[in-house]
């Protein structure tokens, strides 16, 4: 079986020319198809992906069900197999360079530039989700864009990858300790909190893209996964046109409403969010009549594109009064104060159920000589985990 050396052949097939990447998944190879006689890109699955027979199946199966997306906004699978105990999919090769790649460079992108591969990605993700497939893990790294900023002339053109590990890794992608802060800045709230992924998910992912292409910034930034998730329930970001005069009010408000932290009021599928983004290039925001009608207790379709006031883009989501009064019984909660409660209450219960998942998938795929040390490792994570909960929650609740 090849791993990867140049000039090695996987399924006497596939030649190995160079390595394109590689992370804690997978390591990616430019081959090429001795039989088609066409370049392509072969991923390897990690070795420990390769022994875990739940992830395999899962990976299998997405794998299968990506190969029938055939849309020039989304890589081609070509091929999976298995050689040796090394599992891999073969994809088209896309020479150009990922969004991640760009934001290293060039730290910001132009607004048209970032609207058009949003634009571009929508429509990757509309085709997929119209075919009953979520992405999951929509990210810099996984938006591969060709031509325009990455240059070699040409028409820009973007393309998603990824979707065949997207699905497989998402109960895997936990045990990432080094990357899953980084990783968890891309997931919508409910992906965060456990919830199905839905076309929505995705939507709120490639708004926190766009936000960094046209701020050079996260829009939620936190060094442990309980402040980022403290931040996304009860902080909203500042509008893009805060950090640049050069992106529209009406651009950076369609961004908004894609990072809308309830799915509800998120644009509901990915052709919407394109729209707004057609619109925004226009001096366009998306209808802001959702505003009263909220205010009123309607809830309507409308209200999936109320833009945020400047007041509320700034100020937290909940207005929930924070100061504690000096009477020495606790003060009743009102509305808000029960909402950060509860808030508060279930993200404890979601990172101690990540940190205790996190350690039993560990343990389980370890050998028994491995045990001791590893458990000590569990066991300091959640100790860590609750110490930097006590932090975050004393925080928000004695301003």
């Amino acid at each position: 079986m090849a791993r990867g050396p140049k000039g090695e052949l996987i399924s006497d097939r596939y030649r190995i020319e160079d390595r394109l990447g590689s992370g804690g998944m997978s390591s990616v190879f430019r081959a090429t198809d001795t039989i088609l006689e066409r370049t392509v890109a072969v991923k390897i699955l990690a070795e420990h992906l390769s022994d875990d027979e739940r992830f395999v199946a899962r990976f299998r199966r997405e794998a299968l069900a990506v190969a029938k997306l055939v849309h020039p906004n989304i890589v081609q699978v070509y091929d999976t197999g298995n050689d040796s105990g090394q599992y891999y999919i073969v994809m088209e090769y896309v020479k150009g360079k990922s969004g991640a790649q760009l934001l290293q460079s060039q730290g910001t992108l132009e607004t048209d530039t970032a609207v058009d591969i949003g634009i571009q990605a929508c429509a990757g993700l509309d085709y997929a989700h119209r075919h009953g497939i979520i992405h999951r893990d929509v990210k810099p790294g996984n938006l591969m864009v060709i031509g325009g900023p990455a240059g070699g002339g040409g028409d820009m053109t973007t393309k998603l990858a990824d979707f065949g590990i997207a699905r497989a890794s998402e109960q895997s992608r936990i045990t990432q300790v080094g990357s899953v802060v980084g990783t968890a800045a891309y997931l919508a709230p409910e992906q965060a909190r456990g919830d199905e992924a839905t076309p929505a998910s995705d939507v709120y992912s490639l708004g926190v893209v766009l936000y960094q292409f046209l701020c050079g910034r996260l829009p939620y930034e936190g060094a442990s996964l309980a402040e980022l998730a403290v931040r996304q329930q009860s902080e909203q970001p500042l509008h893009p046109s805060s950090y640049s005069d050069d992106v529209p009010q009406s651009v950076g408000d369609a961004v908004l409403v894609a990072l809308d932290s309830d799915p509800e009021h998120r644009f509901a599928a990915a052709g919407e969010l394109a729209d707004a983004l057609r619109r925004g290039l226009g001096g366009v925001s998306p209808p802001q009549t959702g505003a009263t009608r909220v205010m009123a207790g309607e809830d309507t379709g409308s209200t999936r594109h109320m833009p945020r006031t400047e007041a509320t883009r700034r100020a937290p989501r909940r207005a929930a009064p924070r100061q504690r009064r000096p009477a020495p019984a606790p003060p009743p909660q009102g509305k808000g104060g029960r909402n950060i409660a509860r808030s508060l209450a279930g993200l404890v219960a979601i990172l101690l159920l990540a940190a205790v998942v996190a350690g039993a998938v560990v343990l389980a795929t370890s050998s028994d000589s491995q045990q001791n040390s590893l458990e000590d490792v569990v066991r300091d994570n959640v100790n860590e985990q609750v110490d930097e909960l006590r932090r975050v929650i004393d925080e928000n609740t004695q301003q």
